[in-house]
């Protein structure tokens, strides 16, 4: 089983949207058998794929000891691909009952995953380097990192790749690549944004850019991968390329 942390240090990355269409490639080109972690307490994953998050139990009572992983496991729409969601609960979850006082609390979330029969599991982490992101990294076996053209999105990859770097030194874990999103292939400062990226995480970044595509955003409102909503889109077609890159890094 193959644990991918999908993260980045700032919101607006469109880490959701990769998350969650990542993961229905998986499912439906690649026949994975595939688990999606909403791990933020926004819970756009969840909105995103159709559930109300106020409507379901989090990964939090799990944390907490008082139910067991498979209860929080919802199936969707697409075959082969499950969620756990997220809700508001998750935010304050480690100051709550025996995680409070538990030094070792960083590493539940690995344990709880252990007894889990999935080819890949794929972790949408909060839009910052919160107990949640370090949990959900320690638990990995890859880091997948979200980002955009944008001079605060590179320039917060320099603190993420530090973090990631202090976290190497407890927990091994493999960068597989930087993902691009809202990309624009004319852009004039394209090869000044590559630049900076190389040099925090040499080597990889992911040949596909995921191209600005309204069809992303259409396909959220209606609970569902692009693939389900717009499969022709140039959103899509870049999905799934990406995937394909991914499972070779793999």
């Amino acid at each position: 089983m193959k644990r991918i942390a999908v993260s980045s240090f700032k919101g607006g990355t469109a880490k959701t949207s990769t998350s969650l269409n990542i993961a229905a490639a998986f499912a439906k080109f690649h026949k994975k058998k595939v688990l999606l972690i909403d791990f933020d307490s926004q819970a756009n994953l969840t909105t995103g794929l159709g559930y109300d998050p106020d409507a379901h139990d989090s990964l939090a009572p799990v944390l907490l000891g008082e139910k067991k992983v498979e209860e929080v496991i919802l199936k969707t729409t697409i075959r082969n691909l499950d969620l756990i969601p997220a809700d508001t609960w998750l935010e304050r979850v480690e100051v709550t009952g025996d995680l409070a006082a538990d030094r070792y609390s960083h590493e539940k979330l690995s344990q709880i995953l252990k007894s889990l029969k999935y080819d890949t599991v794929i972790i949408d982490t909060p839009p910052s380097l919160c107990w949640l992101t370090e949990s959900a990294l320690i638990a990995s076996d890859y880091s997948l990192v979200c980002a955009t053209p944008e001079f605060y999105s590179v320039k917060g990859l320099e603190r993420l790749g530090q973090f990631m770097e202090n976290l190497s030194h407890r927990h091994p874990l493999d960068v597989l690549g930087v993902a691009l999103s809202f990309w624009n292939p004319r852009g004039k400062s394209n090869e000044a944004f590559k630049k900076l990226i190389d040099q925090t995480f040499p080597g990889k970044l992911f040949n596909t850019k995921v191209r600005r595509d309204v069809r992303v955003s259409e396909a959220s409102i209606h609970g569902k991968p692009i693939f389900e909503t717009a499969p022709k889109s140039r959103a899509a077609e870049d999905y799934k390329s990406l995937t394909i890159e991914l499972l070779k890094r793999m």
